[in-house]
């Protein structure tokens, strides 16, 4: 049984798009409004019946519930999926909830469904559109001609991203996790009900140890008419943008506003400039990227000002938005008091997440909580009930999957295994993926000026790596951050094409304590942007080179020489 076999197909010209027939679509939990239009997965094609087929089948029926689980485990993003996998392959008897549709769909989490994986498929699209343009404007300087416009069919790109979505979701499919890993699989809303009990479509889990695992939401600000606006639109073709209902679009807006200036917002700000759209970006911070050094977001905003994004970062309050079916009027007004309107055809808010805890009844289980921050865990992820742990955005500020990942492996062996893990312990990086991207490791020198650690810095632009040099992709920079008098790397950020990928290198010698001084001798192939990580601790083994060194290692040499000259 598919999906498609449940699909409502337009009968009137005024109905616009396809729909489901069984009722699994619930509301997103945006800021408690209930948004169903917004939030719907849109459209019904073949690859969404086929996502949907994988992560939600139409008529699955929840197994009967065993008399107690070793694990129970709420949500099926990444940290609930990677939870429930290891500790189903350790033998452990393990139930999975995930809510009834999310008006996404519901195993895979935002990851599969509606962040990572169909961002990058966008942003795929997006380079190349740029990458083309650029051809045409260099073709003088590179020899190469090309002829004609460079033309974007956005249906086709989203086609593309929704293709992808589908065929990676056989990894996070109910399928995978009730047949293959032998994992209880249930689809519905948990509730605690005591310390050691959940409900689900009323049947009780009992479990030894549990955990929390359901991640988080955007969150809307708190502007008039900003709510309303998301309630009441259409599903397939939505003016109010969260991740959410992103990439339901199929038409691509000539003006788009973006409402948060962090990674997410800037990452979409230069994927739908690049797709043709008219770009502005908003925020009250004053700058881009807050979490990243003040050179390095200065950097990236002259990278996207050039590509043609306007900003507008020193918003002191947003007043009003009003949405009609032809454009979206927002109105704001900055510090220096000054009332503006902004109209355009969309708008993308992406100014922070909230954790998704309201509906567990938390209290039934002694489990604390905040609406801001999520489930209070302590260093080893446990809750104020120690028979229940937490991972992932529901208990944590770092929103990355990876970092979902890796806190899933550690619960499950302090869940099943005694374990004494810690959260403090693992080094995570992170990427955001602009053009250029910027990659973070450690600590950054504010933080360390803060705690009044001190802390010695080693940098190379990439406006003098040959690599770099040779492709035209001179901006960015490699800065890393060692113990002042040292070599202990203990932060790093890579600015620059696929820094993702080069802080890698970084974060290993970080988490094998390899000093940047020993990165010198390792061999580069040339030429490659890397190179410049082991050219920073050529930079570092110079300052070892004291007047002192200086003075013995001339005598050598003319020890040498005069050896030598006697000689002869």
């Amino acid at each position: 049984m598919s999906w498609r076999h449940f699909i409502t197909t337009p009968t009137t010209q005024n109905e616009s798009s396809a729909s489901l027939r069984q009722p699994h679509l619930r509301p997103s939990n945006v800021d408690g409004v209930t948004a169903t239009p917004a939030s719907a997965l849109a459209p019904l094609d073949e690859h969404n019946i086929a996502l949907l087929d994988k992560v939600h089948p139409p008529q699955w029926s929840n197994p009967n519930a065993k008399p107690l689980y070793d694990l129970v485990v709420i949500g099926a993003g990444a940290g609930g999926l990677v939870t429930s996998a290891a500790a189903s392959g350790v033998g452990a008897k393990v139930a999975l909830i995930e809510k009834h549709l999310m008006g996404t769909p519901t195993v895979g989490g935002d990851c599969l469904n509606v962040g990572c994986v169909p961002s990058k498929a966008l942003l795929k699209a997006a380079k190349t559109a740029h990458t083309l343009r650029k051809a045409i404007d260099d073709e003088a300087e590179l020899g190469v001609s090309l002829e004609g416009s460079v033309k974007v069919d956005f249906e086709k790109v989203m086609l593309r991203v929704r293709r992808l979505r589908a065929e990676i979701a056989d990894a996070d499919s109910v399928s995978r996790f009730a047949d293959k890993l032998g994992v209880d699989v249930f689809l519905g809303a948990g509730q605690f009900v005591d310390r050691n009990t959940v409900v689900v479509n009323g049947q009780e889990l009992r479990f030894i140890k549990c955990v929390i695992a359901t991640g988080g939401s955007p969150a809307l600000p708190d502007i008039p008419g900003l709510q309303a606006a998301y309630a009441n639109q259409t599903q397939s073709q939505p003016v109010i943008l969260t991740n959410e209902n992103l990439f339901n679009r199929t038409v691509l807006p000539p003006r788009l506003a973006v409402i948060g200036a962090g990674a997410i917002g800037m990452e979409m700000a230069q994927a739908f400039e690049r797709l043709g759209s008219k770009v502005t970006v908003l925020a009250r911070s004053g700058r881009i990227l807050p979490k990243e050094d003040r050179d390095v977001a200065d950097l990236i905003q002259t990278c996207l000002h050039k590509e043609g994004i306007d900003f507008q970062l020193d918003v002191a309050k947003y007043t009003n938005v009003v949405a009609t079916e032809d454009v979206v009027t927002l109105s704001f007004s900055t510090h220096g008091g000054v009332q503006q309107q902004l109209e355009v055809d969309a708008v993308l808010v992406a100014a922070g997440r909230r954790p998704n805890v309201g509906s567990l009844n938390c209290e039934a289980a002694d489990v604390k909580y905040d609406a801001v921050n999520g489930i209070q865990v302590n260093d080893r992820l446990q809750s104020s009930n120690d028979a229940i742990f937490a991972v992932g955005d529901v208990c944590s500020r770092y929103q990355f999957t990876h970092a979902s990942d890796f806190m899933a492996r550690m619960v499950v062996r302090n869940t099943l295994f005694f374990g004494g893990d810690k959260f403090s312990n693992l080094l995570i990086p992170w990427s955001t993926y602009t053009s250029p991207e910027v990659a973070h490791v450690g600590a950054y020198a504010e933080d360390l000026d803060a705690q009044e650690v001190a802390y010695d810095v080693y940098e190379k632009r990439l406006d003098s790596n040959d690599r770099c040099i040779l492709e035209g992709e001179t901006e960015g920079l490699i800065r890393i951050v060692c113990k002042r008098g040292s070599d202990k790397i203990i932060g790093a950020t890579i600015v620059g094409p696929n820094a993702g990928d080069m802080i890698s290198e970084i974060t290993l010698a970080m988490q094998a304590e390899v000093g940047l001084g020993t990165l010198a001798s390792v061999i580069h192939p040339y030429p490659t942007r890397a190179d410049a990580i082991r050219a920073l601790g050529d930079q570092y083994n110079r300052t070892r080179l004291t007047p002192m060194v200086r003075r013995l290692l001339r005598g050598v040499v003319r020890f040498h020489r005069t050896g030598r000259s006697a000689s002869k």
